[in-house]
């Protein structure tokens, strides 16, 4: 199989590039240009071939009739879709079979059977497996080898195996051998029945070597053909655009696309597990919700019909988890999608996968504590070590060490410490004079923060250009102010402040927690603020909401609260400054129309079945 490394990331130059139709990369005019000329002597020497008389051949007659380096994609696309749909009018050619039965665990083949000298094999135990074509080895018509890939799942991402198969061991009233395999190529799914054997090559043994350990098929059944031709030298597979838009070939070809998504599912079971360990209940809140809130965050907005009424999906769980701690529920947390209508970019997706936790009777501290405790140990868990390397999109790598305790970074003092400017007292930090303060401050340290100039949106941006920037390893910044923290907590000693921290690594927010703000008089002050805050322009303030209001008063116990965000963490462990590359198919803004390709039933003539007529209620 090909190696098959992440590719380099898109730059600016992608906007001087030129779409090629054939392969859909997008490539410079020169390159475009050559392989317009290429393809030209191709066809011109096809149509040659296909004017001359037949040669005879001492390989395997290929049934098909689709040799990949003789033709182009699409050339091989249009014959094998013709081919597949010739085999479709014979039931006993069909190449979509129903069910093949898979018996052996194939993650334990190299364990079971490694102590097999070459030339030895093991055909007391029969050994029935599936897997892809990645690789097709034709050296005689009586033998053939196949290198296969097994599907991934919790203990692998997928095994390599070789197959081999010879027309001397295929059973009594199985199919002959050339049945079997004249009509299976590359990237076709394939069931193998056979036992497990080494090969005998004289080469290697006269250099001491064993052979490869290996599948002796004795029968090979067709479950899936591929209609395309998969990548290769010749046809590479390596533009990120074309990469995200046919994500499902990415995942088949590149190795680490599918140990990426691997990895993620590992991390977000030992979450879970970590917290049903401490006895969490996990639960299920809504995503769709009368009032956009637990978030400052602009929501996307949906509508019900049957009510005619506008809904928002939830831009966090957040108010809905407490309203469960109030509920009798002492530790629950939630696994789940939030949406929010703001930009795409390298490290933000519209809908993204955050882990919430609300525990009664603790606060931000012990928070904190958990924090460290589940981050790490993830960490240590997924790569063996407290230790990771990340590579931003500018190529500047950060060595950062997960292992607790995490730096800790006092707000309001920081930016003290960078600006050389004495701030406000924190009580005054959401009056009209700070907001004078703040924005001579931000002039004179040339920090550009966009309308609506509020003083949250103010210290928000200060902070990202003097705290946030600091933050390679593991650290908490402490102590927000209270108008930057409407569901939080104020700080039981610093009045202005509250008791908050927001995590970083790598100069990027991954977590965010309080001691939970349970006073109902002063979660409505704070909701009010909020919605000044909108009507100054602010479109992410949060509105107020009556109901969870209602439910603070039956008594919300002393509680912490905690938000990750899962995509996020994924790119720290998994070294991809890309969040698309941590997502199975992540948001693309809509393609641009060029010549579309034929499909596979529009390439034999298919034609749709008649509508039955049944009236739409």
């Amino acid at each position: 199989m090909a190696d098959s490394t992440a590719p380099a990331p898109p730059t600016e130059e992608v906007a001087k590039l030129h779409l090629d139709e054939v392969t859909g990369e997008r490539v410079s005019k020169s390159e475009l240009k050559k392989r317009q000329k290429q393809r030209q002597k191709e066809a011109e020497k096809a149509a040659k071939a296909a004017n001359a008389p037949p040669k005879t051949s001492s390989k395997p007659k290929n049934a098909a009739g689709e040799e990949e380096t003789d033709l182009n994609p699409n050339q091989y696309h249009e014959i094998r879709s013709r081919h597949i749909n010739e085999l479709l009018k014979n039931p006993e050619t069909n190449p979509y079979p129903h069910k093949f039965q898979v018996t052996y665990d194939e993650t334990k083949f190299a364990e079971e059977f490694g102590h097999l000298k070459s030339g030895e094999t093991a055909e007391d135990k029969e050994i029935r497996i599936a897997g892809r074509i990645y690789n097709k080895r034709s050296l005689s018509s009586k033998l053939i080898f196949y290198d296969i890939r097994t599907a991934a799942d919790t203990v692998s991402i997928g095994t390599q195996l070789q197959v081999v198969c010879q027309a001397q061991v295929v059973k009594e009233g199985s199919p002959s051998f050339e049945k079997q395999h004249e009509n299976i190529r590359r990237g076709d799914v394939i069931g193998i029945i056979g036992y497990a054997g080494r090969t005998n090559p004289k080469n290697r043994l006269a250099e001491g070597k064993e052979g490869d350990l290996s599948v002796f098929a004795t029968e090979i059944v067709l479950l899936s053909p591929c209609l395309h031709m998969l990548p290769s030298v010749r046809f590479p597979f390596s533009d990120a655009e074309q990469r995200a838009r046919m994500r499902y070939l990415d995942m088949l070809w590149n190795d680490r696309s599918r140990q990426v998504l691997w990895q993620r599912s590992r991390m977000v079971r030992y979450i879970r597990d970590f917290f049903h360990e401490r006895r969490f209940i996990e639960v299920e809140t809504p995503m769709m919700h009368a009032i956009a809130g637990g978030a400052t965050a602009l929501p996307f907005i949906t509508h019900h019909n049957d009510l005619d009424i506008d809904m928002y999906m939830r831009v966090a769980p957040e108010l809905f988890l407490k309203k469960m701690i109030v509920g009798q529920f002492g530790k629950v947390f939630e696994l789940g999608k939030n949406f929010r209508n703001e930009g795409v970019d390298l490290t933000h997706n519209p809908e993204f996968t955050s882990c919430e936790f609300y525990w009664a009777y603790a606060d931000v501290y012990d928070v904190m504590k958990l924090t460290e405790e589940l981050v790490s140990s993830l960490v240590k868990e997924l790569t063996g070590s407290y230790k990771t390397t990340f590579t931003t999109q500018h190529g500047e790598t950060y060595k950062v060490n997960w292992e607790a305790p995490w730096r800790k970074v006092e707000m309001i003092p920081e930016l003290e410490k960078a600006t050389g400017e004495k701030f406000p007292p924190y009580e005054e930090l959401h009056t009209e004079e700070t907001n004078q303060f703040l924005q001579k401050l931000c002039k004179k340290m040339n920090v550009e923060c966009t309308p609506p100039l509020t003083n949250a949106r103010m210290i928000d941006k200060l902070t990202g250009e003097f705290i946030e920037s600091t933050c390679i390893n593991p650290t908490f910044i402490l102590e927000h102010p209270q108008m930057m923290s409407p569901l939080a907590k104020y700080h039981r000693s610093k009045k202005g402040l509250c008791e908050r921290f927001e995590a970083f690594v790598c100069k990027k927010e991954i977590a965010n927690a309080y001691t939970e703000l349970n006073n109902p008089f002063d979660q409505r002050l704070r909701f009010e603020e909020q919605a000044r805050q909108k009507a100054q322009g602010d479109d992410e303030a949060q509105l107020i909401d009556e109901s969870f209001l209602n439910a603070l008063e039956y008594g919300l116990p002393p509680t912490g609260g905690w938000g990750l965000g899962i995509d996020r963490l994924a790119m720290f462990i998994t070294d991809n400054y890309a969040i698309r590359e941590v997502l199975p198919f992540p948001f693309l803004r809509e393609e641009k129309q060029g010549t579309k390709e034929k499909s596979a039933a529009e390439l034999v003539g298919i034609q749709p079945l008649p509508e039955e007529g049944i009236p739409h209620k």
